[in-house]
């Protein structure tokens, strides 16, 4: 008889902890899809942006993240020096630059 009841327990025990590990799967699940829908994406556009900001070279057209148009001058460790216009530069650093212009070659028609 005590065996009976040993065995029924231990039955009980292992099924219980089956149920724990599958009520945790949802969560995992949903972790899962959150790191490739909102991470993944995150991560590939920091190092796009750093990869521009290391390829940044005089003569480069470049928006700020206050939205200031300017072609670079001077490219230092961390920071930029921008032409603004005659005679007028800014220096910032390289964080603040947003994005790199790309002037696009119009085609002649003939």
């Amino acid at each position: 008889m005590l065996s009976i009841m040993l065995q029924t327990a231990n039955g009980v025990a292992e099924g219980a902890a089956g149920r724990g590990i599958m009520n945790f799967l949802p969560f995992i699940l949903i972790i899962v899809v959150l790191w490739f829908l909102m991470i993944m994406p995150q991560r590939k556009r920091q190092k796009e942006t750093q990869k521009m900001l290391e390829a940044l070279q005089p003569k480069d057209k470049v928006v700020t993240i206050g939205g200031i148009i300017a072609e670079v001058a001077k490219v230092k460790k961390d920071s930029v020096v921008l032409n603004l216009g005659k005679d007028v530069q800014m220096e910032v650093r390289k964080n603040a630059i947003a994005s790199k212009l790309v002037e696009e070659k119009k085609e002649e028609s003939k």
